[in-house]
């Protein structure tokens, strides 16, 4: 006779967790298209994640997130924002003020198509924001589009490689110093996140 899969309490010892299947992301970008066309990509349930592209500096990104946050029950919030040219203690306050209010950070030091390098070779190496364009249009073979529907179709096959390279480059600042620290990106830990629960 088969064994049988329920548990004392007449469930299934197979099924997952379902807190963890029912959380709900809310993510708040700086940027109003590139970084929230990248995010709605991932194959995660829509009724789990919520991007607001608001186009907003890092300071203002802070107050936003909070109020979105009020308006629904979320289980991870997260602010993605790049250094630009965002003063230190901008930046630093984006960061820490993240953590006051328990939101999550993924920045990118310079720019968010640092993330999308990585995809394809370790740069441990600042360059210049208008560098990144050109880089990525060789890397792609094609032109780079900013504000691409496609460039997460495009990555998904090196995204392990991207995950690696990132770890490796926040290992190499010790102490961390997210403002100096350039390149350096976080954006990582949100794809980690999201893709505990993709299909």
């Amino acid at each position: 006779m088969p064994r049988s899969n329920k548990n004392s309490n007449g469930y299934s010892s197979r099924k997952v967790n379902i807190r963890e299947i029912k959380q709900r992301f809310l993510i708040v970008c700086e940027g109003a298209k590139t970084e929230p066309n990248y995010f709605k990509s991932f194959r995660v349930p829509k009724v789990i994640i919520e991007i607001q592209g608001l186009g907003e500096n890092p300071k203002k990104l802070v107050q936003s997130a909070n109020d979105l946050k009020s308006q629904d029950d979320y289980d991870q919030v997260w602010r993605v924002f790049d250094r630009d040219d965002w003063t230190k203690e901008d930046f630093n306050n984006a960061i820490s003020s993240a953590k006051k209010y328990g939101f999550e950070v993924a920045y990118s030091n310079e720019a968010f198509e640092l993330w999308y390098v990585l995809h394809f070779e370790f740069l441990n190496t600042g360059i210049p924001r208008s560098d990144y364009i050109k880089k990525l249009t060789s890397l792609l073979s094609k032109k780079y589009q900013k504000n691409s529907n496609s460039i997460y179709e495009d990555l998904i096959e090196k995204q392990d490689t991207a995950i690696k390279n990132a770890k490796k480059l926040l290992e190499q600042y010790e102490p961390s110093q997210p403002e100096q620290n350039n390149p350096s990106t976080t954006v990582h830990l949100l794809v980690e996140q999201l893709n505990r629960f993709a299909r």
